[in-house]
């Protein structure tokens, strides 16, 4: 400490100011250090240092002696790993291509009897295969003079270069395992098929649109639920006015835990305008995290905001580094409900009971952080733009929308499924870096639909989509809804 003997006030005001800022750089410096080699996990507890160790003196247990067997040239040991499972057997449904080893010098001839076979099993892949497929329509003529011919089955694409099937595996590819098009051209030479890039860029550009009744019949089902969670990732696009510099786009994420569907709506900025055209009808529970256009939901009477204890945990972790002793303590008491919600979802309890299980164990935690929420800001020992600061006026000001789950049993406690979903198109931002136009996003946000609200219904996105382009032309527009992933039945 700086000793301010003779200091002017100036002076000392200057020094505080230095204090108080290299204070705030060392809180961000540890930050950093945690977000690049922490391990992060969510459901961590900090260890209490009030608590008492319970000392326990237990009899050593010896291993086992290991017994050894010599083995031509080797030593085998006969001591087993307990804890292994063995291997997982691979799925019936795969072909198998048998192949039968003998003995050196067996004869079928002899005498020898047989007393079980030793089975291996590995896995192989052969490489994708391309073909053509030719349709090929005889003509005749009739007596009439009239000229004969069956019809093309329909196809998404009139006159298209690829099948159902490949078309599937270049959408798949990108928007699903996010292999830009120009690694797929790649692919495809390799197997010495040479394709234009601007002909599978087609694919997308084509395929893509032709879906887009099935994703407003996706979005229709999404609003038609009483409970939605929601929020928004940056999507950078490609500005052709502006050189070498992309716009910020957004995708805002919608999820239906009752549907199993997911909506993706690609908008040009985060502002409350996107959310209000969509939600416009919308009756029913919001849940959102802290971002302030969410806020304005609040006031419609149709809508009830619910928050996410998550964001509220995750300030509280950033305030470890600075105030750990009440920041590991509010973390700590959170883990009570985060456990009731483990057990409720292990133990298949629905309904009411859900309700009943929540106001017993989870209100009276939830009522006792508030009150000492409200103890530790009006003490004074925090500073309000200290990270426990943040942490105590974001979960103080929204403490009513984070315990409104306890008294709905459908509400989840967090905002992470939602997120999970969010997730998968990191990796897409990563190897793309932007879309290559705004109908490019919106393009995405629709793929991005399908494939989130397959992997939510455990369905093979791939098998989806196929059946879909091969059926949706088709389709009528009253019985679009059986195609999307929560309703869909593979055909036999």
């Amino acid at each position: 400490m700086i000793s301010t003997e003779n200091l002017s006030p100036e002076v000392i005001n200057h020094i505080s100011e230095l204090e108080f800022r290299n204070y705030k750089l060392q809180h961000e410096l540890a930050q950093l250090k945690r977000m690049i080699f922490g391990a992060k996990s969510e459901r961590c507890i900090t260890a209490d240092p009030s608590q008492l160790k319970l000392e326990i003196a237990t009899e050593e247990i010896k291993p086992v002696e290991e017994q050894k067997t010599i083995v031509g040239a080797h030593t085998r040991s006969n001591k087993k790993n307990k804890n292994h499972q063995g291997r997982h057997p691979f799925p019936e449904s795969l072909a198998r291509e048998v192949t039968t080893i003998y003995p050196e010098g067996f004869d079928e001839t002899t005498t020898e009897q047989p007393i079980g076979v030793e089975v291996t099993e590995i896995l192989e892949e052969i490489p994708g295969k391309f073909y053509v497929k030719r349709i090929e329509r005889p003509k005749y003529k009739n007596a009439e003079g009239k000229i004969l011919i069956a019809d093309l089955p329909s196809r998404i694409i009139e006159k298209g270069l690829f099948g159902e099937k490949l078309m599937t595996r270049i959408l798949t590819d990108k928007y699903c395992d996010h292999l830009p098009l120009h690694r797929q051209q790649e692919r495809l030479k390799r197997a010495g098929i040479d394709i234009k890039y601007s002909t599978l860029v087609d694919v997308p550009g084509q395929v893509v649109p032709k879906l887009l009744p099935l994703y407003e019949e996706l979005k229709k089902q999404v609003l038609k639920s009483n409970y939605v969670q929601v929020d928004e990732t940056p999507h950078p696009v490609l500005d052709s006015a502006v050189k070498k510099k992309t716009h910020r786009g957004y995708l805002w994420v919608y999820r239906s835990p009752e549907k199993k569907l997911v909506l993706f709506d690609y908008r040009k900025g985060r502002g409350r305008e996107g959310p209000k055209e969509l939600l416009e009808d919308f009756f029913g529970f919001l849940q959102t995290d802290g971002y302030a256009v969410y806020d304005e939901f609040g006031l419609n009477k149709n809508i009830t905001l619910t928050g996410c204890l998550a964001h509220a945990r995750r300030y509280f972790e950033k305030a470890l580094d600075s105030n750990r002793e009440p920041a590991a303590y509010f973390i700590k008491q959170l883990q009570e409900v985060y456990a009731l919600e483990r057990e409720i979802k292990q133990n298949n309890i629905t309904g009411e009971e859900i309700v009943l299980m929540r106001k017993e164990r989870s209100l009276p935690v939830m009522n006792a952080l508030e009150q000492w929420l409200k103890e530790n800001l009006l003490s004074g020992k925090t500073t309000p733009q200290s990270p426990l600061g943040k942490a105590i006026s974001y979960s103080l000001s929204r403490w009513k929308k984070l315990s409104e789950y306890i008294y709905h049993p459908f509400l989840e406690i967090d905002n992470n499924l939602v997120e999970n979903a969010i997730r998968p198109t990191v990796l897409g931002r990563k190897n793309f870096m932007f879309s290559g136009s705004h109908n490019g996003a919106e393009r995405s946000a629709i793929m991005y639909s399908f494939i989130g609200s397959c992997k939510i219904n455990g369905i093979n996105p791939e098998e989806w989509l196929e059946e879909v382009l091969r059926k949706i032309s088709d389709t009528k527009l009253a019985d679009l809804h059986l195609l999307l992933p929560n309703n869909w039945k593979k055909s036999e």
